[in-house]
């Protein structure tokens, strides 16, 4: 996920290539699957290298004969020019004016597919940006991704991307076809009342091609597939995510089992997917399923800090969690012992991650207050997710652009890099400080939302535009700080708090307590739980043992 620094021409969803391309995370859920009929997507980019940082390229005209640079999202490359459209649309982190909103996730493929001519130049990443820019649904977007490649050629591996709008949700898988120009692609249409998710392995296998509705692909898709050698079968039974990738067990455990995580939260019958995940079925966890309950927004933020709770996986409580039931592992995540070789997991929320989101859009409101783009940076888990309407033009000063060599006060990027590094020391202890701090200051964003919006319907219908601007960039403004701030005086608490190893004591409220002559209470010494100390003595034997 490294930063384009051509900050005019790419998304704050920068991809990782090569090794690290494997990182990201969508979670989805179509409109009858949430609790207020919104439709819901999530993207998580994560990196170790990648700052997080809010962008905006503003709507725009163009006048006849302009062309539009492309560079590459990836190692900032240019890679030629294209024919700019009449106007282009107001474009904030992953999110349109029109409220649509893209994610993806990198899964490789056939490495042979990968562009061999050096002629293609658009990458996965610009596609993204390029069809924010020119759609106003899903579907156009879509087409807009699709006719690019065709017509430009595709100069990415392997990709999954989730397409939302106010009305649907689709998952399009698309690849290249190495010293062919364009790329093999195919979109499924998400139902209503089902969630789906997808990272870093292709999700798409067997459906019905005749579905025109539901169901989209490239004319030569299964013809391609054969000539390669990649299908021999019968049309009915092609499956995409199986031809055009080698699948291993080891990626559906680091895989799809972030997905299956999710499904388990809505669905208790997914469960019987773990052994599809756990490489003890072939049978495959399917695309999208229907949930028991319908998901709110809120549960869709906590999915996005899913460490495995309340499954084999669960990471706050095997050896690795350490003493203080750390649910984080360090890279890298394979490791071999006489002979024989293991995995760490890997869940939704990790501490690489630059920055994600849950967008958030809503046919029953107009656009320019119906797509919300809830963004944090860094670590999903310790992050704060703030609300940022669709028609913002000015990105708050917290969020602009950084690096992660250069520290800053006043960045949200490091704040929540502050406080969630304190935590992964002395993890249960302090997650409880700062689930306080981050509950509240989303409960706040999310409870506020009904009047602030009804002020913003008043100024659409009463076409003040410019009163809407300004309103939704205040409003913005007026959130970042918000939550900066807070995490800023988070940072220092925790540190004052678990200062040297001990804990100082306070009251119900969060103060620290003064004895009666006004001097600080004296600490307590947490200490490390029972498995530690024995496992110590497992290892050391009587090393330790008192004579």
């Amino acid at each position: 996920m490294k930063r384009n620094s051509i900050l005019s021409l790419i998304l704050p969803a920068l991809m990782l290539s090569g090794a690290e391309a494997l990182a990201c995370t969508n979670l989805i859920a179509g409109p009858k699957a949430t609790t207020d009929g919104s439709v819901l997507m999530t993207y998580a980019a994560d990196s170790h290298s990648l700052y997080g940082m809010l962008t905006h390229t503003p709507a725009a005209d163009h006048k006849p004969g302009s062309v539009r640079k492309v560079v590459d999202w990836d190692s900032g490359k240019p890679l030629g020019v294209i024919p700019q459209v009449p106007h282009t649309y107001n474009v904030v982190g992953n999110m349109n004016e029109h409220q649509v909103a893209i994610g993806e996730s990198t899964w490789g493929g056939h490495k042979e597919l990968e562009d061999t001519t050096g002629n293609s130049i658009i990458d996965y990443g610009s596609l993204i940006q390029i069809a924010l820019e020119r759609s106003k649904t899903a579907r156009e977007a879509i087409d807009v991704m699709t006719d690019l490649v065709e017509k430009y050629g595709y100069a990415s591996s392997g990709e999954s991307f989730s397409i939302a709008d106010k009305n649907e949700v689709w998952v399009m898988e698309m690849i290249g076809k190495g010293a062919e120009k364009g790329a093999v692609w195919i979109a499924v249409r998400i139902p209503d009342d089902a969630i789906s998710g997808h990272a870093n392995e292709p999700r798409i296998r067997k459906v019905d091609l005749k579905d025109k509705k539901n169901v989209l692909y490239s004319k030569d898709l299964i013809p391609f597939a054969r000539k390669r050698g990649y299908f021999n079968g019968k049309d009915e039974d092609f499956s995409f995510a199986d031809a055009f990738e080698n699948h291993t067990k080891d990626t559906r455990r680091g895989c799809d089992a972030r997905v299956w995580s999710y499904f388990r939260r809505f669905q208790p019958e997914a469960d019987k997917y773990f052994a599809w995940c756990n490489s003890d079925s072939d049978e495959p966890m399917p695309l999208y399923i229907v949930p028991e309950r319908k998901v709110s927004l809120k549960e869709m933020q906590e999915s996005m800090r899913d460490h495995f709770e309340g499954t084999p996986y669960e990471m706050t409580s095997d050896i690795g969690a350490g003493p203080n039931h750390v649910p984080y592992r360090w890279r890298p995540m394979d490791f071999e012992v006489d002979g024989h070789e293991y995995c760490m997991e890997r869940a939704i929320a990790t501490q690489q991650t630059g920055w994600s989101f849950v967008s958030q859009s809503r046919a029953d409101l107009p656009d320019e207050v119906g797509g919300v783009l809830w963004f944090g940076t860094d670590d999903t888990n310790t992050s704060v997710y703030m609300p940022f309407y669709c028609s913002m033009t000015e990105i708050p000063l917290q969020l602009q652009e950084g690096d992660i060599n250069n520290f800053s006060f006043d960045s949200n990027f490091w704040m929540t890099n502050w406080v969630a590094n304190q935590a992964y020391n002395r993890y249960d202890l302090m997650i409880p400080d700062i689930r306080k701090v981050q509950g509240a200051l989303e409960e706040g964003f999310q409870s506020s939302r009904p009047a602030v919006e009804e002020e913003l319907i008043a100024l659409v219908e009463g076409g003040d535009d410019a009163g809407l601007r300004k309103r939704v960039n205040e409003e913005g403004k007026k959130v970042a700080k918000e939550a900066t701030d807070a995490y800023r005086d988070l940072a220092v608490y925790l540190l004052v708090k678990y200062m040297d190893g001990n804990m100082k004591k306070t009251d119900e409220n969060g103060n620290f307590l003064y004895n009666e002559y006004g001097l600080p209470q004296y600490p307590s010494f947490p200490g490390y739980d029972k498995t530690y100390y024995e496992n110590i003595v497992r290892t050391t034997g009587d090393h330790f043992k008192i004579k």
